[in-house]
């Protein structure tokens, strides 16, 4: 694979052969820049030096680009000291990690803290993001390391403990206990992982959860909820799901406003359980229930089931038992399932991958997950408001296998989540990248074309409408959505709203039955049959005319090297003014020596030459049948088609490389390119065949057959 410009295809290309060595998972993160955080603890503590970390360096840089940038008054008398150098005796956690560990400095980060405090509730999950193995007595070294999961990797990040202070407070994030330093380096972590502190600026808990779980996170405004949503919830702590639900307010979410029922507006729940209770008064009757948290681990709700209410006395000392019933300020409170729906306005579930956990008795999701990009002129072909370019987006065939278990005597149907990320653009703010509006669409494939792994064309997206699609197109990091379809075979087709917007995405969906995703590639194929040779009696107009410009060309040799074949096949170009302005260039005449010259020599004989004129017009009518409108371009996007027509199966990534090297600024092909293209695609197909002699699909070659190959094709 070639490298190219936007490094889209190379990185991908890493990153599966990283997965293939089981790099990548909990078990064996990535090394964040490349850095082993024993091999760099072991060689610090040999040299008896405190390590400093080169590629996030105590500078303005790691600071921010804008805010906190260069010429920002906010960095000036910003000084990096180490915790030592802070306080006495600073410690990793004191008392094990909760939500007092986290209060908000000058950065608007509260998203991340909020996600943080969460994160405190579940052990086994914070101490795989947070080592326990660190302290600042044992083998203090000055380097700490922290884990999260990103884009589909776990990543291993290592920092070094100096961090910023203004007259000797820290800036950012910061323990209620001044000695207590997990969450700072957490934070510092997390910066580094995105570029500087700046980045952090602004988003929203779910993202932080996500990058904490390996999680997708599922959104429901509570009047819009489905019907199902108390089983949703059931099953989702089943499952070992984190939970959290707040209160819309009109006011400022630091302005958190406290009501008469004890809830407070603008602030965060976790869900802690969901479950239901017998009334003993009603026999028959049973009650829905859901336990919240407050994270102040203080005020509560005083409505009915809350600690001390009359209702907890109308069931029995087992049921009481069963739900942990208690009557204490901790923050932990039930109330009635309807009570949850009337006052609190969203939820957010943060559903978690099968590798999250490894207790066997939860009930996890399975899991596939896709990577992707959309590359401008190409594979970006915006939302299906865009019918002439929405075919072109990346498509990802989904086929569901069994039902759900609970079908409540309707039709069988599988539940599951879709789930699609676009990457990289907080770390790209800096660079001016903002989050693109994105969405997806699904549609289901008739029986007949089950297990046909080919790109869907144009025709099927106009003669057919989506089976289900994201609720909106939306700029926010991930878009997800719940569906509940038949089992079969369907095709999810992500894309930004807009056309021509370049991006790299990631896309995964969660089923509580065994699913299976995939990108649909075409086949890599040619079906080119080699030219015949043409009888010497039957030489038409046409013939008569090359022969003569032939010979009045090179003479006595009748051979032409690719500047005459310039010469000659604009001569005749001349007469058709339909198969191109500007006729062709010495490059592309280069490239057609090399795809006719079968002996070697670099030049072209008569019969070589019409032979070529005779491909030449073969694919003259295919760019006529694609043209814009005479202008003399079609687009990248009809390349495809174009392509296929000529003989050619390709997959996407080829087809972005296409678009990269023959398309112009405006997304449009020229003849001589569309020419240039085919010749170079038929003479590498051709070698490659040469090469193949058992016919498996690969070939090993020397770098000196490589290069004689690429060079001279």
């Amino acid at each position: 694979m070639p490298y190219t410009p936007s490094g889209f295809f190379c990185d991908r290309l890493i990153r599966e052969r990283e997965r293939r060595d089981g790099e990548g998972s909990v078990n064996k993160p990535l090394q964040f820049s490349g850095q082993d955080f024993n091999s760099l603890k072991l060689d610090c503590l040999q040299k008896k030096v405190l390590f400093e970390d080169k590629t996030f360096p105590a500078t303005v840089e790691s600071l921010g680009y804008k805010e906190l940038g260069h010429k920002s008054n906010k960095v000036k008398n910003i000084v990096w000291k180490r915790p030592k150098d802070i306080c006495d005796n600073p410690q990793f956690i004191i008392g094990g990690a909760s939500r007092t560990d986290i209060c908000q400095g000058d950065l608007g980060d509260c998203w991340l803290l909020a996600a943080i405090a969460c994160l405190t509730l579940n052990d086994k999950l914070l101490y795989r993001v947070v080592p326990q193995d660190q302290s600042f007595s044992d083998n203090y070294a000055g380097i700490f390391h922290f884990q999260f999961w990103r884009y589909g990797d776990w990543v291993d990040v290592v920092v070094d403990d100096r961090i910023p202070t203004l007259n000797d407070q820290l800036v950012f994030t910061k323990s209620a206990e001044r000695n207590e330093f997990w969450s700072v380096l957490l934070e510092k972590a997390y910066a580094k992982l995105h570029g500087s502190y700046e980045a952090l600026k602004g988003g929203n808990t779910a993202e932080g959860m996500e990058d904490f779980t390996g999680g997708v996170t599922e959104f429901y405004e509570i009047k819009e909820a489905p019907k199902e949503l108390y089983k949703i919830m059931k099953k989702a702590l089943e499952r070992g799901s984190l939970m959290g639900c707040s209160i819309d307010s009109l006011v400022p979410a630091r302005l958190e406003t406290r009501t008469v029922t004890g809830l407070v507006k603008g602030h965060a729940y976790s869900v802690t359980a969901v479950d239901e209770c017998k009334q003993s008064i009603q026999k028959e009757s049973k009650v829905r229930l859901v336990r919240l948290r407050n994270p102040w681990g203080q005020v509560e709700w005083n409505g009915p089931w809350s600690d001390n209410s009359k209702e907890w006395a109308t069931i029995s000392k087992e049921e009481k038992e069963k739900l942990h019933q208690q009557s204490a300020e901790d923050g932990e409170f039930w109330m009635s399932y309807n009570d949850f729906m009337k006052n609190y306005t969203k939820i957010e579930i943060c559903n978690l991958t099968p590798d999250a956990l490894d207790d066997d008795k939860l009930h996890k999701w399975t899991v596939s997950v896709n990577e992707g990009c959309w590359v401008k002129g190409c594979s970006a072909g915006g939302c299906r408001n865009y019918s002439d370019t929405f075919w072109t987006n990346p498509q990802y065939r989904l086929r569901l296998f069994e039902e759900d278990d609970e079908t409540d005597n309707s039709e069988a149907a599988c539940s599951f989540v879709v789930a699609l990320m676009q990457k990289n653009r907080r770390k790209d703010r800096k660079l001016g990248a903002n989050l693109f509006t994105i969405g997806f669409s699904i549609y289901e494939v008739p029986k007949e074309m089950h297990g046909n792994k080919q790109h869907m064309q144009k025709e099927f997206f106009l003669l057919n409408s989506s089976k289900a699609r994201s609720k909106a197109y939306i700029n926010l990091r991930e878009v997800t959505q719940r569906f509940k379809l038949s089992p079969g075979e369907y095709v999810i087709v992500p894309s930004t709203y807009e056309p021509h917007q370049e991006g790299e995405f990631l896309l995964r969906v969660f089923s509580e039955k065994k699913n299976v995703s995939e990108e649909i590639e075409n086949r890599i194929e040619a079906d080119h049959p080699a030219p015949a040779p043409a009888s010497a009696g039957d030489e038409t107009e046409e013939d008569q005319q090359f022969r003569t410009i032939f010979e009045k060309i090179t003479g006595d040799e009748m051979e032409i090297s690719a500047s005459e074949l310039r010469n000659v096949l604009n001569s005749v170009l001349a007469h058709h003014k339909d198969m191109g302005k500007e006729g062709f260039s010495l490059e592309s005449c280069r490239s057609m020596i090399a795809f006719m010259d079968m002996d070697g020599t670099g030049r072209l004989h008569l019969q070589e030459f019409r032979q070529l004129w005779n491909k030449i017009k073969q694919w003259q009518e295919i760019f006529k049948h694609y043209e814009a409108e005479q202008t003399g371009f079609i687009s990248s996007y009809e390349m495809r088609n174009a392509i296929n027509d000529a003989g050619f199966r390709l997959n996407n990534p080829l087809y972005n490389i296409i678009t990269m090297r023959y398309a112009n600024k405006n997304m449009n092909i020229d003849f001589d390119s569309f020419v240039c293209c085919l010749v170079r695609l038929e003479t590498m197909f051709r070698a490659f065949q040469a090469f193949d002699q058992d016919g498996d699909g690969t070939i090993r070659l020397s770098v000196l057959e490589w290069l004689q190959l690429t060079l001279y094709a």
